[in-house]
């Protein structure tokens, strides 16, 4: 049976409305889903409705399925089609939003269909099934990173109203010494040189500083509230726990890289590696190395964190973009140059929400002060475009850079961007001379001036 079947799964007892067309040239039949986020009832159908679903296609002899993203309510019908082993699409709404009276939904979906079957339609990126899972805990995890802050702002705010300046002389007051400090006053604990005697001997402040910094007004309420944010931090961080052992379990489950070295390379950067604070529990750099083949943590600008955000977000495996540059073009850290009519209408770089993109920004925005190639850059770039533009384009040069790390399994090295760099410049001067030649000038190099 060939034919295309039109679905609105907006409907809340998931009735499938279709409709048969014959498309002789076709060998194999098309089928479009669309979900609309503003409308949530497909999530409140029977449990059976997505496989019922499944097993009609089947019984239609359909093969492939074009999805409009929109919103998450796209997620479970794609999981399940892919598990049923349909060949999904899932295309972007902007490729395909620009079409004038195509208002209903069936008009909608029949647009779709039309332009999927002529093949103008491209799926966008998405992981395998087991990164999809780690990365969906990771995403967990920094949201519950998230509240755990508020809740540590909440206690900043109660100790700034009782007059106590704790973060003065303690570098974080969800340390050892800060949490030992905290008990210690909710306890009922007033005395501050008993208070400063809790800090550990690391602490550099003097403890004759830290009592005075412990010296406030107690109030019942505030305590209260301090109280309330202490447990609530705490519930967080027992949460956060809980998913670093989940995460543990599904990273160790992922093969290790081909092609890679078996032993962690020397680390080239000139700082000593310290565990961030927000790291999880488990050696998350190792593991990293092991699945991505290559130390991305050596790389200037990128953490352990930022490392795996990439990794979790792009898959280790990157043979599905062309070239770097079709990486940086997904990532939005490339100029977008839209051109009608002879005329340049747009050459900024596009706006896209990517986690990953977000990373390398960060990591680029840290070089600035960095004694390295990639600091140099950073700060020649911000005085010929600007601030904001220097980062996307540092940013471009980590993403390139990880690019060729994974899909090679070479090391980091910074002789590799300062040859390129002479070789661009030998290119320059090449070009020079070749205009001057033909201009009838001929180029010199100047003598060099005593000091």
């Amino acid at each position: 049976m060939h034919g295309y079947a039109l679905l609105n799964t907006f409907l809340t007892t998931a009735v499938f409305a279709s409709r048969f067309a014959s498309i002789n040239a076709l060998p194999y039949t098309f089928i479009v889903v669309e979900t609309w986020a503003c409308r949530m009832s497909f999530c409140c159908t029977p449990t059976g409705a997505p496989d019922e679903l499944a097993d009609w296609l089947h019984e239609c002899a359909v093969r492939t399925v074009a999805m409009e993203s929109t919103g998450v309510y796209w997620i479970p019908l794609y999981q399940i089609l892919e598990t049923r082993g349909f060949q999904v699409f899932l295309v972007n709404a902007q490729h395909v939003k620009n079409v004038p009276g195509r208002k209903s939904d069936v008009s909608d979906c029949q647009w779709i269909q039309y332009l999927h079957s002529v093949g103008l339609l491209k799926a966008s990126f998405r992981p395998p099934d087991e990164i999809c899972v780690i990365r969906l805990l990771w995403r967990h995890r920094e949201s519950l990173v998230q509240m755990a802050a508020e809740h540590t702002m909440h206690m900043q705010k109660a100790l700034s109203e009782m007059n106590l300046q704790l973060h003065h002389v303690l570098r974080e007051i969800t340390g050892m010494s800060g949490l030992k400090i905290l008990d210690a006053i909710l306890a009922g604990e007033r005395d501050p040189m008993k208070l400063a005697s809790l800090c550990n001997w690391r602490v550099r402040s003097p403890r004759e500083t830290v009592a005075k910094s412990l010296e406030g007004d107690y109030r019942p309420e505030h305590l209260f509230a301090l109280r309330q944010s202490l447990v609530g931090y705490r519930f967080y961080q027992t949460l956060i726990s809980e998913v670093d052992q989940e995460l543990e379990l599904k990273i160790r489950k992922l093969p290790r890289a081909t092609g890679g070295s078996e032993q962690m390379p020397p680390r080239t950067k000139a700082c000593i590696y310290q565990r961030a604070g927000n790291e999880p529990a488990f050696d998350l750099k190792a593991e990293l190395f092991r699945i991505a083949g290559v130390d991305l943590t050596d790389v200037p600008g990128i953490s352990t964190i930022t490392a795996h955000t990439i990794v979790m977000e792009v898959e280790p495996d990157v043979s599905r973009f062309r070239n770097a540059s079709a990486f940086a073009s997904w990532l939005g850290l490339c100029p977008e140059k839209q051109v009608s009519g002879g005329k340049v209408l747009y050459t900024r770089s596009r706006k896209v929400k990517n986690r990953a993109a977000i990373a390398l920004r960060l990591g680029a925005h840290y070089l600035y002060r960095a004694k390295n190639y990639l600091g140099e850059f950073h700060r020649r770039m911000k005085w010929r475009l600007g601030a904001p533009e220097a980062v996307t384009a540092t940013a471009h040069k980590l993403a390139r850079i990880v690019y060729h790390m994974l899909s090679t399994k070479e090391p980091y090295s910074e002789n590799v961007l300062v040859q390129c760099d002479r070789q661009a410049s030998t290119r320059a001067e090449m070009r020079l001379r070749r205009q001057a030649a033909n201009l009838g000038f001929q180029l010199t190099l100047a003598p060099e001036l005593d000091s």
